[in-house]
């Protein structure tokens, strides 16, 4: 067994859980410990401008790595970044954050330190955070081993934040390094036959069979299991927005995205006018269904969850999706040669192009026309993410977005953390100015880091998606006019950045085109009227309308 200092051993183990990068802010609780992260061969030290993006920018890195990790100090920092952290636990995404904490001693005495509530109660925020984090752990020098284990591995397995606190002199504290983690897993056979037979039930009279998949079956990283499924027949196969990448949408079957009534009829006929559809790792939000709107009775559904698995109501558990998946290969293939097959995608009628404006509906087509395989895109809460929804999504590319917690601002960071996960591959960001404005910061650090972005920053005015819920001319939903195309300048002594202003089609068309010749941090200003919406943005406002109007 070879010896450790704490802080060594919890950077040993979250290299084990494939983490190569540590985001944060430095403070004084957490610079010895810094000390050994710079040292580290194999993790990276990544500074962000806050404690917010940091988090922003771990979750987005975790999308695209399977896990992450977030340093802050105590108090201030981490109560900057906890936002963050409560969007990493709404929508599954395992960041592990460290906290930098004041000495043990002058805790336990209750000393009056800087960034402490000044009454002696080193808690509270432990006590905050624990409300976003699936296990939290204030760890001692006896305890560190059992807790950093324990922590990270709850973490991975539920897909979810861990909150460590290590104060200043336990990080420099002495351990021995134990035996690898090892997480038992229990197949649970019984359950899995005992639902494999519901599922039969079911599946074997059906004519109709739809598949229905979400952003949890990407969490649980499912792509492989479900595109050998659908191999097997080319059965209606949609996605939620969230969702949109963990179904290869090349891939015969494919028929769009579900929003319940917010979805063309093509794709709402096809995944409800069925006599089963199978869900997997699907959460119904206000904003994905247009409030609720989804017609799927629970006696025609097959609803797979991370740790449990419904066949018309009746409940298996504890069974995984992989499990279940599992089960219903050889399902599939007794009976899938007599399921219909899926009409394929329609395409939306496109409405004549005005080359002297560039309008929602202009912008998207020309988005779909320059999209290529492998591409990570992340699409901002409000116009940017619904218009994606119509997006078809080339082999291999991926959707990041965030409408569950629906943070506006995630993205710019998110898009950092994304192209240091994935150095190899076009990223591309489209947010708004409004959005935009809350995290602009960390477009420093993308030129710091020599990362080479696109951006397509949406400048319609103001919070578009807040006027067409309500105050369309009120002036709580205007902002700042900034000049945008300068900011990348702004940020950086030695910028490298190409950036444009364009307010007609044919410019963006050019730019496009432009942009495909080379690689370079790009931001490009779209400029758009502040009432146009996409369709769905239309239908799912309307109904928020209703809904916070009650």
């Amino acid at each position: 067994m070879k010896t450790f200092n704490v802080g060594d051993y919890l950077l040993h183990r979250l290299q084990q859980s494939g983490i190569r990068h540590l985001f944060g802010v430095p403070g004084d609780y957490n610079l010895q410990f810094l000390d050994s992260v710079i040292a580290h061969p194999e993790i990276t030290w990544v500074g962000c401008a806050n404690e917010l993006n940091a988090a922003y920018a771990a979750d987005g890195y975790g999308r695209c790595n399977g896990a992450a990790a977030l340093l802050t100090t105590f108090g201030v920092g981490e109560l900057s970044a906890i936002n963050g952290i409560a969007g990493s636990y709404a929508e599954y995404v395992p960041v592990i954050h460290i906290v930098g904490a004041p000495a043990s001693q002058a805790q336990q005495q209750g000393d009056c330190v800087h960034h402490s509530l000044g009454d002696g109660d080193f808690g509270h925020f432990l006590r905050m955070a624990q409300e976003v984090s699936v296990a939290s752990a204030v760890l001692t020098a006896e305890n560190a081993v059992a807790e950093i284990d324990r922590v990270i591995a709850e973490a991975l397995e539920q897909h979810r934040p861990g909150y460590l606190l290590l104060a200043v002199d336990v990080a420099a504290s002495d351990v021995v390094m134990p035996n690898a983690i090892n997480v038992a897993s229990d197949q649970q056979q019984q359950v899995a036959a005992a639902f494999a037979d519901a599922a039969e039930r079911l599946l074997a009279p059906a004519q109709r069979v739809a598949l229905l998949a979400d952003f949890l079956a990407s969490r649980w990283q499912l792509q492989p299991q479900l595109e050998t499924l659908r191999q097997l027949r080319a059965i209606p196969a949609a996605t939620l927005l969230m969702g949109k990448g963990v179904l290869n949408e090349q891939q015969p079957g494919y028929v769009g995205t579900y929003a319940a009534e917010g979805s063309s009829d093509h794709v709402r006929q096809a995944i409800e006018d069925t006599d089963v559809t199978l869900c997997v790792g699907v959460r119904f939000t206000d904003t994905l269904t247009a409030g609720f709107t989804q017609n799927l009775p629970a006696e025609r559904v097959i609803d797979l969850q991370p740790f449990q698995a419904k066949v018309a109501g009746e409940v298996f558990a504890p069974l995984t999706m992989a499990q279940a998946l599992a089960a219903l290969m050889p399902i599939y293939q007794r009976h899938c040669a007599h399921w219909r097959l899926a009409e394929g995608m329609q395409c939306e009628e496109n409405e004549q192009i005005d080359a002297a404006l560039i309008s929602q509906n202009a912008f998207w087509q020309a988005m779909q026309r320059f999209l290529l395989p492998g591409d990570i895109i992340l699409a901002d809460q409000g116009t940017a993410a619904f218009g994606a929804a119509a997006l078809r999504l080339p082999v291999d590319a991926q959707l990041l977005v965030q409408p569950l917690w629906g943070s506006i601002g995630y993205t710019l960071p998110a898009t950092f953390g994304a192209q240091t996960a994935q150095p190899d591959r076009r990223v591309i960001l489209i947010i708004g100015d409004g959005s935009a404005q809350l995290t602009i910061q960390e477009l420093g650090s993308m030129q710091r880091d020599g990362q080479q972005p696109i951006i397509f920053l949406l400048n319609n005015d103001g919070y578009t998606v807040e006027r067409a819920i309500h105050g369309a001319e009120q002036r709580y939903n205007d902002i700042a006019q900034w000049n945008w195309t300068a900011l990348p300048h702004a940020m950086s002594v030695q910028c490298a950045a190409q950036s444009w202003r364009v307010s007609e089609t044919a410019q963006l068309e050019a730019v496009m085109a432009q942009l495909m010749l080379n690689r370079r941090l790009s931001l490009v200003e779209v400029v758009m009227d502040k009432q146009d919406l996409p369709p769905l943005l239309r239908k799912v406002t309307a109904a928020l309308h209703q809904r916070n109007s009650r």
